[in-house]
């Protein structure tokens, strides 16, 4: 009898699981995964699609001669470099601003919290601008970096400021803080503790961050095109060289061309963080 009742206490439990089941594997319904991808294909697939087919318009041998002469080789190749150095340097002070804000109290700290996502609102225009202000020739504060690569590396690291901070962030909030505690306890120095319990947990989170940053510098236009000079071989970015080919009525193929293999970068940097996210899981997991 007590067989009996247990299986039949159980039968629902595992109906209800059973249906718990098959209402994860349905996900949302047809009509809403019909939606999505259509949307998307509208936004996003769709003139990805047509760039594509623009670029190689004039067959794989123009496409090829656009995106290896010594301009776009040169412009794509400096837009690296400094945004692999805008990225790293964002990892660091990134990783340390958000430290300030979450384990530090002080006045304004909100106003600062506020500042981080300046660069989101931000026309970049006018971020050039500004940096043309204060580091221009008329520079109140003496410095006059235009038309020289550290005017970009600045514009760069303005407008990509956000995404370690916000990266960082929440992971710090959640934080377990005993283990901080276990670790001091035992005797170990800040230094040790941040390198062997805090950091292997912040770290997915600031390469994510850190990646993003990248992303973002290697499609920035706004706020180089003034502050740079677009100095061929010196100071032209990508997307400013891509914006010259296009102005050029015989280019227009061309400019395609090199936006394909920027697009490339970018996607390769994205699928790069989403694996990165998941072994970050699955190490969290584990």
């Amino acid at each position: 009898m007590a067989t009996v009742a247990s299986s039949e206490r159980g039968a629902p439990v595992r109906r209800r699981a059973g249906v718990h089941r098959r209402a994860r594997a349905g996900g949302t319904g047809a009509l809403p995964m019909g939606v999505v991808t259509v949307w998307l294909s509208v936004i996003v697939l769709l003139p990805l699609a047509a760039l594509t087919a623009k670029s190689l318009g004039d067959g794989t041998g123009s496409f090829w001669h656009a995106v290896s002469s010594r301009a776009a080789v040169d412009a794509l190749a400096f837009t690296l470099v400094v945004s692999l150095i805008a990225a790293a340097i964002n990892a660091v002070t990134g990783t340390l601003v958000a430290w300030v804000l979450v384990r530090d109290d002080f006045r304004g700290k909100g106003v600062v919290n506020a500042l981080i996502d300046l660069p989101f609102a931000l026309p970049t225009i006018v971020a050039g601008l500004t940096l043309i202000a204060l580091y221009g020739q008329d520079s109140p504060v003496g410095i006059d970096v235009t038309y020289t690569r550290t005017a970009v590396l600045l514009a760069l690291l303005f407008v990509t400021l956000p995404f370690v901070v916000r990266s960082v962030q929440p992971v710090l909030i959640e934080l377990d803080r005993e283990m901080e505690e276990a670790s001091t306890s035992l005797g170990a120095t800040p230094g040790q503790t941040f390198r062997r319990i805090v950091l292997p947990n912040l770290r997915p989170a600031i390469l994510s961050g850190a990646a993003l940053s990248f992303a973002r510098a290697v499609g920035e236009f706004g706020s180089v095109v003034l502050i740079s000079g677009n100095v061929p071989f010196r100071t032209e970015v990508s997307s400013v060289y891509i914006f010259k080919l296009q102005e050029s009525s015989d280019s227009p193929v061309a400019a395609a061309a090199v936006s394909v293999v920027l697009l490339a970068v970018s996607l390769t940097v994205l699928v790069g963080i989403r694996v990165l996210e998941r072994r970050g899981g699955d190490r969290g997991h584990a």
